[in-house]
């Protein structure tokens, strides 16, 4: 493990292979283990490299009462891919990780050369704030029901008990609501005491981004995209991230899709050879067509 010095920060990272950059960027209750199936396995033909977001095991801990913006972990991946000099780099993201791959693709499009996205939890592309307001509720039923009442279940089973768990000072309980909800009971049911502890070295930054909110990104920022994008979803995962995915595909220009049966949203922990298939041959694609 090695460590780059970001700003007032630093960001631990690994880093394998040679070859075309391939970064992994996590979601927001994990750190850069969570790629564990994938960086080995992806440095046979790349370079395979995975960090934590500022404040995420193992780097130091974030302040009480501190937010962390997405548009501060954009900035974050942005230097990292310049000073270890992996731009244009594959981008994989999952879950908040995925997100903020998306932001910087529109924001700094030099710097990647594809996307694989696991789920983003864009809310924003819905016209929803986090957590979202009444009236943005009635305005999503009136066009689109079924995600509108995708979204009020992820919010009864998920961000409203997460959030007054929170508040109540039982964060076991808001993480457990919190992950019971994106993946699921049986899934969750799986997990190991090593899992839970990942999250819990993660929960106090992931209460920071929750806290910070989420950054506009509209329709019109997702037709931008200009990147081949590969979009992968998970059976078991929440069916607000299905719904964004289907939005996502088709609002971005260049998109390729993977849903992977009887897997969650760690789809490529749940089944990794099949996820790391998936993702190796839509970067070998893409290779041959640069190389072209």
């Amino acid at each position: 493990m090695a460590s780059l010095e970001v700003g007032t920060t630093h960001l631990e990272y690994v880093d394998y292979g040679s070859g075309t950059p391939v970064v992994f960027v996590h979601g927001g209750l994990s750190d850069l283990r969570i790629w564990e199936f994938q960086t080995e396995a992806f440095a046979k033909q790349y370079r395979a490299v995975a960090y934590s977001f500022r404040h995420y095991h193992p780097n130091p801990p974030v302040a009480t009462g501190s937010d962390i913006t997405h548009e501060v972990l954009v900035d974050d991946l942005a230097l990292l891919l310049g000073k270890l000099d992996l731009a244009p780099a594959h981008l994989v993201g999952q879950s908040t990780g995925a997100f903020v791959s998306l932001l910087l693709a529109r924001d700094q499009p030099e710097l990647v050369r594809s996307l694989t996205l696991a789920e983003p939890p864009a809310l924003p592309l819905l016209d929803l704030d986090v957590p979202p307001k009444p009236t943005q509720i009635l305005r999503l039923l009136l066009r689109d029901p079924a995600t509108a009442v995708a979204v009020i279940k992820f919010g009864a089973k998920g961000l409203g008990p997460t959030a007054r768990a929170f508040e109540r000072g039982d964060d076991e309980k808001g993480l457990r609501a919190f992950v019971t909800a994106v993946i699921g009971k049986e899934t969750v049911a799986g997990w190991t005491d090593e899992e839970f502890q990942r999250a819990r070295d993660n929960l106090g930054a992931f209460k920071a981004v929750l806290a910070a909110g989420m950054p506009a990104f509209g329709e019109k920022h997702a037709r931008t995209i200009d990147i081949p994008t590969l979009l992968i979803t998970g059976e078991k995962s929440a069916a607000v991230l299905h719904r964004i995915t289907d939005k996502l595909e088709q609002l971005i220009p260049d998109t390729e899709r993977v849903d992977m049966p009887g897997v969650s949203h760690q789809m490529f922990r749940d089944d990794p050879n099949a996820f790391n298939a998936a993702v190796l041959r839509f970067l070998d694609t893409h290779n041959r067509q640069d190389s072209a």
